[in-house]
């Protein structure tokens, strides 16, 4: 095994290699097939999208080559590439960042998620549901990576609770071995859990039982059965749920801030789009998914039985719940009187979230009408908020101190502090944001983005409702092999320019194409919560493929009805905007002059 991994290591090492000096090289011909300036910008972005898919460099390193490739090649000097990677947008996201930071400090996370489900009850399908409604909450506010990690060891103690750790070692210890094939090619190893360790000792126990009868051993099977597809939609509902629950909020995931971004680079006019109008579409949205994808998960794996539902549970399944009922209580309890410092963070946390959502929210005069005009943004009011966390003290402050000169000097914590947020931040994400926005920034002074536009004549004649499911068809399905945030930086110039081919609000498809990169959950290697859920060694490659064929469907299908109703009235979308109209003239005044240089171009190769 060890030599096997040794050659699988010099494999991708190699692979690597080849990539990363090949790709330069295999796409020279770009250069010279278009005018000058935009084969070049061409020539970067293919380049990028290439190291972003093949992961032949750090994501966040390839984010960075805009800085050296387009100051070389002429496309943009270094003075208009540099602040991309540091605009309004990316405070925004970090504001969001370190509130989730202050969150996790001070667990206040773990106390929402356990007694969410001390509410919701221990039935398996509520306890689907609460963990599906507690990991999308969180989604919302922390990382969908995050989420999934902190829920998933919760869902282990209540499902060992629940079926105690022999219970489903038959089938486990079975399922391992078709497992470890699937988790290897994907580069995902498991490290053996208790329940699998007891697995090779249970067939000792068995030889040892007396006989039981054929009825009595079916039902035994059916019972394990139950267990273990219990299990299996338990495990793959958190990942899934954190997906969905990012797309909720702006800073909820990084393509959400790429579309803010790119739009005020595309559209500086265009001012439609901030958190509250986000949430008041995008929210609606995820709960409706949220509860389509649990009744799937739970019809799918027996949480809901629609032909015995009224059928009485037996005596070991109301004992189970009764034990599940107890470990989340006694984990509450671990948690201990609730701290002032939880409550500060708790407060901070709802000013924070209103507001964000009350600054300007497009239906009644928001509290930033009160200043001039395009002074504040939602990274003004996120930043001012985080702020106060870094000196607002954790332990509650008494007043006879200050009147007690005999008092200890003493330095009180405060709810933050830069250390722990340099350790939790992943400053990655906001590399690679920047690297869209430099891409974006480059499309543009370029004309590449008009020269795309003029490319997409064949697609003119496709109604707009038809384009938004084909649009989140391929991205849905590009997003199962690529990073959904390389995936929408590749495609959201392309959305924009086909819009005002089409005619229609750009904002009709930049939407669709940000939200549809989430749904990627037929796969383990799809997203880091896939991956995490993948990795605990109980799910297969087919359980995902055929739970995440039909949550990507509903997921095609609600957005599309999403777009076409509440959607409209929220962004306007039935009218071509003036902000749109000013962009398309620019492109049109262009075209001809990018055309002909085109054509000179070819004639003189």
């Amino acid at each position: 095994m060890a030599a096997l991994g040794a050659l699988v290591k010099k494999a991708w090492s190699v692979r690597r290699a080849v990539v990363l000096l090949g790709a330069p090289l295999a796409l020279l011909p770009v250069l010279f097939s278009l005018p000058a300036k935009e084969g070049r910008c061409l020539y970067v972005i293919l380049l990028m999208a290439l190291y972003w898919c093949t992961e032949a460099l750090p994501l966040a390193v390839t984010a960075l080559l805009p800085i050296v490739l387009f100051p070389f090649l002429g496309i943009l000097p270094s003075n208009k590439v540099c602040p991309q990677y540091f605009l309004d947008t990316n405070f925004l996201f970090l504001s969001g960042l370190i509130m989730a930071s202050a969150i996790e400090e001070w667990n206040l996370h773990r106390r929402i998620a356990l007694r969410v489900l001390m509410c919701v009850g221990v039935q398996p399908a509520r306890l689907i549901l609460g963990m599906m409604l507690t990991t999308s909450f969180l989604s919302m506010w922390l990382s969908n990576t995050a989420s999934t990690a902190m829920m998933l060891p919760i869902a282990n103690a209540i499902l060992k609770s629940l079926f105690g750790e022999k219970d489903t070692s038959k089938d486990m210890s079975r399922e391992n071995e078709e497992t470890q094939a699937p988790l290897q090619q994907n580069k995902l190893y498991t490290v053996p859990t208790e329940m699998q360790f007891l697995a090779s000792t249970e067939d000792k126990d068995l030889a040892e039982e007396k006989e039981i009868t054929s009825d009595a051993l079916s039902d035994l099977k059916k019972e394990e059965e139950y267990k273990t597809n219990i299990w299996k939609g338990f495990l793959i509902s958190i990942p899934y749920a954190a997906s969905i629950g990012g797309t909720a909020t702006l800073t909820g995931t990084a393509p959400n801030l790429i579309l803010l971004g790119q739009l005020k680079s595309y559209f500086p006019e265009c001012d439609v789009v901030n958190f509250g109008s986000w949430f008041m579409f995008a929210f609606p949205l995820m709960l409706i998914f949220l509860l389509m994808g649990w009744l799937w998960i739970s019809i799918l794996y027996g949480g809901i039985n629609l032909r015995g539902w009224r059928a009485k549970k037996s005596n070991l399944r109301v004992d189970a719940e009764a034990r599940a009922r107890e470990v989340i209580k006694e984990d509450y309890q671990k948690l201990g009187p609730t701290k002032f410092a939880e409550q500060a963070i708790f407060f901070f946390f709802c000013v924070f979230a209103v507001m964000l959502f009350s600054r300007d929210p497009k239906f009644i005069p928001g509290w930033a009408s009160l200043f001039a005009p395009g002074f504040i943004s939602d990274s003004v009011t996120g930043i001012t908020i985080v702020i106060i966390l870094f000196f607002f003290p954790s332990q509650k402050p008494s007043l006879r101190w200050w009147f007690d000169f005999k008092a200890p000097n003493t330095e009180t914590q405060p709810l933050l502090t830069w250390r722990k947020v340099q350790e939790t931040v992943p400053w990655n994400i906001i590399l690679l944001l920047g690297g869209g926005f430099a891409m974006a920034k480059g499309c543009e002074e370029s004309g590449l983005s008009v020269w795309i536009g003029g490319r997409l004549h064949p697609l003119e004649g496709v109604p707009p409702p038809v384009a938004v499911i084909l649009i989140t068809i391929v991205i849905a399905l590009f997003t199962e092999f690529a990073s959904n945030t390389a995936t929408i930086i590749i495609f959201l110039p392309v959305l924009a320019e086909l819009a005002i081919r089409l005619k229609v609000n750009p904002l009709y498809l930049m939407i669709p194409g940000t939200i549809g990169c989430s749904y990627a959950f037929m796969l383990p290697v799809s997203t880091p919560p896939n991956s995490i859920a993948f990795s605990s060694g109980h799910l297969m490659v087919k359980d995902m493929a055929r739970t995440g064929l039909l949550m990507n469907l509903m997921g095609v299908l609600l957005l599309s009805l999403a777009m076409n109703t509440w959607a409209k009235s929220i962004f306007q979308l039935g009218t071509f905007p003036a902000w749109a109209n000013i962009h398309a003239e620019n492109a049109t005044s262009l075209l001809p002059a990018v055309e002909n240089v085109t054509l000179s171009a070819l004639n003189k190769i």
